[in-house]
């Protein structure tokens, strides 16, 4: 971060502070006010569709989940601008972490509610803002190309996934919590969903922890994007054939995180990224 000149560092200390305070004074009513029009919308559907009903209870508990990640990310920011500023090292990868939370969580919540809320979409914003801090930190730095092109790529694509994998988890569960036999599990169906739902939760937090790692230049953050790409990759394919061709499903949710699967898998494994990525580690 020293070889980064003043104004760049100048620029992410500000944006930090801002960022920081948005997350800790803002973003936590938009996401109170995005849940409960998505709860209202689905109190409706469940109506209709008891299905759905499911979702009421997990959404109540995964919107202020990310809502405490979000507010916490934002102290650390506050307290980092300081040290972004004095061009310490060690704070890059702190402040990529606390600015995924906003990125990856607003991403999340944007998804129910544009898909039973009308009008603009508020957890966009939590998102945009997050995703400002976020890539501005990588780009505004003064770093080789490859590491600077590598850490943007691999970052971003990990972040994306840390969404749809938690998407595809919550999914997951509010099918199991309302599945007709529970609490018997009927089928290759009902057993890879349940095979999956955990999987999916587990590798958030596994990505969640690379971010920091890769932006650290450490291999334990490349191997463990590695496995958790991996792993996602290794359920979401046959789950997606399983919801196909067994439960004539016409949803491909399964598989719309395989482009930022591939993505990111390139990114770690393209020999010149991979370079910078792990710099003298092995």
């Amino acid at each position: 971060m020293k070889e980064t000149s003043q104004t760049n560092r100048l620029i992410l200390a500000i944006l930090a502070v801002v960022v920081g305070i948005f997350m800790i004074a803002v973003a936590p009513f938009l996401i109170q006010t995005s849940l409960e029009r998505v709860i209202t919308a689905l109190i409706g559907v469940s109506a209709e569709k008891p299905a759905y009903a499911s979702g009421i209870l997990l959404f109540s508990f995964a919107f202020p989940l990310y809502r405490g990640l979000i507010f916490i990310g934002g102290i650390a920011l506050l307290w980092l601008a300081r040290s972004i500023y004095q061009g310490e090292e060690w704070s890059y990868p702190v402040a990529l972490l606390a600015a995924a939370f906003p990125s990856a969580g607003g991403m999340f919540m944007f998804m129910p509610y544009v898909s039973f809320v009308d009008g603009f979409p508020i957890p966009m914003v939590i998102s945009f803002v997050g995703l400002i801090f976020f890539w501005s930190l990588i780009l505004l730095r003064k770093v080789d190309k490859w590491l600077k092109w590598g850490q943007f790529l691999a970052l971003t694509f990990a972040g994306m996934l840390t969404t749809h994998a938690f998407i595809v988890g919550i999914g997951n569960m509010r099918m199991l919590l309302t599945r007709p036999e529970k609490p018997m599990y009927n089928g290759l169906g009902w057993w890879v969903l349940s095979w999956s739902q955990p999987v999916q939760w587990i590798c958030v937090i596994l990505l969640f922890i690379a971010i920091y790692q890769l932006a650290a230049r450490k291999f334990s953050g490349w191997w463990l994007a590695l496995v958790s790409v991996t792993s996602l990759a290794a359920i979401d394919v046959p789950m997606q054939i399983i919801r196909i061709t067994m439960t004539n499903s016409t949803s491909w949710d399964y598989s719309y995180g395989l482009p930022i699967a591939i993505g990111l898998l390139f990114t770690l494994l393209f020999p010149k990224f991979k370079k910078a990525l792990l710099g003298e580690n092995p």
